[in-house]
C-alpha cells in the first residue's frame, strides 16, 4: 500500500470513528481509531478525531495519556501515564484492554523505553491486559509473543511472568501450551546470530526454568546450551554473563551428566579448533563452569598436557589480547581446586609475572591476582628486581600493586586489587601493612559506599575487613590441651615448635581493629545497610562482632551508629537456615557488647526510633541461642555473659521501661542462669537482679509471698553464701533491697539459714559486702509487727550481736563501723 493510499484510509477510520462514537459504540470507535493511527499516526484527520472523541466522551485519564503519548507522540504524557499505573494499581478492564492495543502500535524510536515500560506496567497491573495477551498468545503464539517481546526488555520480561500466571488463564493446559511455546520462542531469539546483546532471551529463558525446570529443561538440546554457553564469553556485558550463567546452572542441575558433557565438549571442540575467537568461547565457558561443576571442570583442566600446552598456545596468540584475557580469567577461575592451583603454580608463574610486569589493561592486575591465589604465604617477600617487586614468589610484595589497583579508574581493575587483597589478607604481616595504611583505609571505606549496587565489590572489600579484624577462636581447655599435645609431637618430629604469631594476638588485633574504626568504617556500614546482600550482612556482623571486642572502641562505635544498625540488621535478617541463625547471632552479640560500655539512654533516646525497649529481645536470644543444636563444638557461654551484662545496663536506665520488659519476658532464663555452674554467668545473672529488685517489678516477683517467689529469694540467699567474692556482692546489694518488705523477710525467715547467712555477709572480708550485709540485717530489725519481732529474735539467737560488735570494733571502713553500732542500737 502506497504512502497515500495509507494517508486516505487513515481519514477515513479517522471519520468512522467519530461517527461510531457519536452513535453510541465507543469501542468501536475506539478500534476504528486505533487503526487509522497504526497506517498514519501524524495524519492531521486522525489527531482531529481523537480531539474530537475525547471532548465529546468522557474518557478515562489513562486512556487520555496513553491516547495523547501514541497519537501526538508526548512524552510528558507517556510519562503520566506510567506514573498513573504506579500510584493507581489496577485498571479497568475494558480501559486496560484499550491501553494496550493503543501503546503497542510503533512510534518514535526515542520513545521505545518509555513505551516498554508503559505495556509492562499495563500487564503488571491489569488482569484485563494479562487475559488480552493470554488470548492474543492461544490465538498465534509466535506472532503475539515477538510483537511483545519487540517492544523492550521489561515487556519481554512480562511475557514470562504472564505464561506463570495461573489467573490469567481459562485452563491450566491452555497455560502449560503457551509456557512451552514462549520458552521455545525465547531459545529461538537466543539463537538468532548477533540478537543477544541484552540478555533480552537469557531473562525469560532463566525466568521459566527457575520456575517451572521439570517440564521445560528437556527442551534444551545441545545447539540451544551451545548459545547459552556463547552467552558466557567474558566480552559481554555482566547483565548477559550473569543470566546465561543462571540459565547454564540450571539446566546442568537439572540434566546432570548430559549438561556436562555439553559443556565438556564445547571447550574442547574449540580449543581443537585453535581459532582465537574459538579459544576466547572455550576460555570463557571454562571459567564460568568452575563454580557451576568444580569436579568435572578440574578433571578437564587437568587433563594430561592441557596445562603445559596452554603456554605454547598462548605464546602463539601472543597480539591477541583476547585470548589472554579469557585464559586469565579462567586461571583465576580454576584455583578454586586445589590440584588446579598447584598445576598453575607449577606451569605458569613465569608466564604470569611476565603478564604482571609487561601486560596492559585489565591483565596484570589479574595476574597478580592469580599469584596471591597460587604463591605459598608462608615464603617471605624477596625483592629480585622487578617492577615493584612484583616477579618474587611471595604474595607480600603484590600487595603494594593491588593498592595501586585500587585507585585505578578502571572497575576491573578494582575488582582485582580487591580480589587480591582478600586472599593476600589471610596473612597476618599483610594484615598489619594495611591496618597501618591509613590511607589504604580511607580509599576502601569510600570504595564501599560508592559501590552500594555492586555486591561482588562490597562482598570482596568486606572479606577484607574481616581478614584484619578476625581474631583467633577462643579455645576451650580441651582444645588448649590438644592444641599443646600437638605442639609437642610437633616438636619431637621436627624439633620446631608451632607458635602462634605475635600478629595473631589480641593486643595485636585490637589495634588493627582501632584503625579500622578510626577509618570510619562503621559509618560506611550504615550508609550501605539497604544494599547488603545476606552474605555481605554475615560478613558486616562478623566484623562489628571483632570491632566490639576492645571495650574502648564500643563508644566511639555507637557514635558512627553501629549500634542501631546492628539492631536493624537484627531485624532484617529474616531468614531460617542455619546461616541466617548465625548471622542473628552475631549481630545481637555485637549489639550487647557495645550496650556494655554505653549509656543506653544516650545511643537509643526516648524521642528517637527505635526505642530502647526494641533492643532486649536481640540480647534475650542470646540467653538461650547456646542451646541451639546449630552450633557445634565446646559450649561458649561469652555471649550469655555478655548479653547478662547489657540486660545490667539497660536496667538501670532511668525510666524504667526496660526492667519492665526484662523481667515480664526473661525472669524464667534469669532464673536457671542463676543457678549456672560457670561462676561468670552465676555472677552476671546475679548483678542483673541486683539492678531489677530496684524496680517494683522485680521487688514483686521476690517479695509478693508466692511459692515462686520463695524459690527465687532461696536461690538468692544461697547465691549471697558462695565462694565468688562479686556474686556474694550483688546478692547482697538485691537482698538489702528486697529485706526493706514484709513480704520477703517472710520469705527469709521461713529459710534456716536465712539469717545466718546475712549475718555471714556482715563477717566477709570486703568491706562492701559488709556494708550490704549490715544494711540487711538493719533493714530486718527495723520491720514493724510480729514479723519484725521474730526477726530480731532470729538475729539474736544467731549470735548476732556479737558479730555485729566485730564489725562495730574492728579496723574496716568508718562508715562500715558507724553502721554497724546503728544496727546494733536496733538490736537493743
Amino acid at each position: 500500500m502506497s504512502q497515500d493510499e495509507k494517508k486516505d484510509r487513515a481519514a477515513t477510520f479517522a471519520a468512522r470513528a467519530v461517527e461510531l462514537v457519536q452513535s453510541g459504540r465507543a469501542e468501536d470507535g475506539s478500534r476504528a481509531l486505533r487503526e487509522a493511527a497504526s497506517l498514519d499516526p501524524d495524519s492531521p484527520e486522525v489527531k482531529a478525531a481523537f480531539l474530537k472523541i475525547q471532548s465529546e466522551e468522557p474518557i478515562h485519564t489513562l486512556q487520555k495519556l496513553c491516547g495523547k503519548f501514541v497519537l501526538e507522540q508526548d512524552e510528558q504524557a507517556g510519562k503520566q501515564a506510567l506514573d498513573y499505573l504506579d500510584r493507581s494499581g489496577e485498571v479497568p478492564g475494558n480501559i486496560a484492554k484499550e491501553c494496550l492495543e493503543l501503546v503497542l502500535q510503533e512510534g518514535k524510536a526515542e520513545l521505545k523505553a518509555l513505551r516498554d515500560e508503559i505495556v509492562a506496567g499495563l500487564l503488571r497491573e491489569s488482569i484485563a491486559a494479562k487475559t488480552t495477551l493470554a488470548q492474543r498468545l492461544l490465538d498465534n503464539t509466535t506472532t503475539a509473543f515477538l510483537q511483545i517481546y519487540n517492544v523492550g526488555d521489561r515487556s519481554a520480561n512480562s511475557i514470562a511472568e504472564l505464561v506463570l500466571t495461573s489467573s490469567a488463564w481459562s485452563d491450566e493446559s491452555k497455560r502449560e501450551k503457551c509456557e512451552i511455546g514462549a520458552f521455545q520462542l525465547f531459545l529461538a531469539k537466543l539463537l538468532e546470530v548477533g540478537h543477544e546483546s541484552d540478555g533480552r532471551a537469557l531473562k525469560g529463558i532463566v525466568r521459566l526454568l527457575a520456575a517451572d525446570a521439570e517440564r521445560l529443561h528437556s527442551i534444551i538440546d545441545e545447539e540451544t546450551f551451545d548459545a547459552i554457553l556463547c552467552s558466557l564469553d567474558y566480552r559481554q556485558p555482566n547483565e548477559v554473563k550473569s543470566q546465561a550463567t543462571l540459565a547454564a546452572a540450571k539446566y546442568i542441575e537439572l540434566s546432570g551428566a548430559q549438561g556436562q558433557e555439553y559443556v565438556c565438549r564445547f571447550i574442547l571442540n574449540r580449543i581443537t579448533k585453535g581459532h582465537s575467537e574459538d579459544l576466547v568461547l572455550a576460555f570463557s565457558a571454562a571459567a564460568a563452569a568452575f563454580p557451576i561443576m568444580p569436579t568435572q571442570a578440574a578433571t578437564l583442566f587437568l587433563v594430561e598436557g592441557f596445562v603445559p600446552s596452554l603456554l605454547p598456545l598462548l605464546e602463539k596468540k601472543l597480539n591477541a589480547v583476547k585470548v589472554e584475557q579469557a585464559a586469565l580469567n579462567m586461571l583465576s577461575a580454576a584455583c578454586i581446586d586445589n590440584s588446579c592451583r598447584a598445576a598453575i603454580k607449577k606451569h605458569c608463574i613465569h608466564w604470569l609475572q611476565r603478564v604482571l610486569n609487561t601486560g596492559k589493561d585489565d591483565r596484570p592486575g589479574l595476574a597478580a591476582v592469580i599469584l596471591a591465589k597460587v604463591l605459598d604465604p608462608t615464603i617471605p617477600a624477596k625483592n629480585t628486581g622487578g617492577k615493584d617487586g612484583s616477579d618474587s614468589n611471595s604474595v607480600d610484595n603484590l600487595v603494594p600493586i593491588f593498592k595501586k589497583l585500587l585507585v585505578d579508574p578502571g572497575e576491573a581493575n578494582k575488582q582485582s586489587s580487591i580480589e587480591g587483597l582478600a586472599y593476600a589478607s589471610i596473612q597476618p604481616a599483610v594484615k598489619e601493612a594495611l591496618a597501618d595504611d591509613r590511607l589504604f583505609l580511607d580509599r576502601l571505606t569510600d570504595l564501599l559506599k560508592v559501590s552500594q549496587t555492586k555486591p561482588t565489590t562490597v562482598f570482596g572489600a568486606l572479606t577484607v575487613i574481616d581478614h584484619v579484624t578476625q581474631y583467633l577462636p577462643t579455645l576451650s581447655e580441651e582444645q588448649k590441651k590438644m592444641n599443646q599435645l600437638k605442639s609437642y609431637a610437633n616438636a619431637s618430629a621436627s624439633k620446631t615448635t608451632d607458635t602462634p604469631n605475635p600478629l595473631e594476638e589480641d593486643a595485636a588485633v585490637s589495634r588493627r581493629c582501632k584503625a579500622v574504626v578510626d577509618a570510619g568504617v562503621v559509618t560506611a556500614f550504615v550508609a550501605i545497610a539497604s544494599n547488603l546482600s545476606p552474605a555481605s550482612t554475615a560478613i558486616v556482623v562478623k566484623i562489628m562482632l571483632s570491632l566490639s571486642r576492645t571495650p574502648s572502641l564500643r563508644g566511639t562505635i555507637a557514635q558512627q551508629g553501629g549500634a542501631r544498625f546492628l539492631l536493624l540488621r537484627y531485624t532484617a535478617i529474616a531468614g531460617t537456615r542455619d546461616t541466617d541463625k548465625h548471622a542473628r547471632h552475631t549481630a545481637a552479640h555485637a549489639l550487647a557488647r557495645i550496650l556494655i560500655s554505653v549509656d543506653p539512654a544516650l545511643v537509643f533516646p526516648s524521642s528517637g526510633s527505635p526505642p530502647l525497649t526494641s533492643t532486649i529481645r536481640p540480647i534475650l536470644s542470646l540467653l538461650t541461642d547456646f542451646q541451639s543444636d546449630i552450633f557445634d563444638g565446646p559450649l561458649n557461654l561469652l555471649p550469655t555473659f555478655e548479653a547478662l551484662l547489657a540486660l545490667t545496663n539497660l536496667a538501670s536506665t532511668p525510666s524504667g521501661e526496660a526492667t519492665e520488659v526484662i523481667i515480664r519476658q526473661a525472669l524464667p532464663t534469669v532464673e536457671d542462669l542463676l543457678l549456672s555452674n560457670n561462676t561468670m554467668v552465676q555472677r552476671a545473672a546475679t548483678e542483673l537482679v541486683c539492678n531489677l529488685v530496684a524496680s517494683a517489678s522485680g521487688i514483686e516477683v521476690f517479695a509478693d509471698e508466692r511459692p515462686a517467689a520463695d524459690r527465687r529469694l532461696h536461690i538468692l540467699l544461697a547465691l549471697a553464701d558462695v565462694e565468688d567474692a562479686r556474686t556474694r556482692k550483688a546478692a547482697g546489694g538485691a537482698l538489702a533491697t528486697l529485706v526493706g518488705f514484709e513480704g520477703a523477710v517472710k520469705g527469709m525467715l521461713k529459710r534456716e539459714r536465712g539469717v545466718e547467712i546475712l549475718l555471714g555477709l556482715c563477717a566477709d572480708e570486703d568491706d562492701e559486702i559488709v556494708h550490704r550485709g549490715l544494711f540487711c540485717v538493719g533493714n530486718l530489725l527495723g520491720m514493724k509487727g510480729s514479723v519484725g519481732e521474730e526477726a530480731k529474735r532470729r538475729v539474736k539467737d544467731g549470735d548476732g550481736e556479737r558479730a555485729l560488735r566485730n564489725v562495730a570494733n574492728g579496723a574496716g571502713d568508718k562508715m562500715v563501723r558507724d553502721l554497724a553500732k546503728e544496727v546494733l542500737r536496733d538490736l537493743g
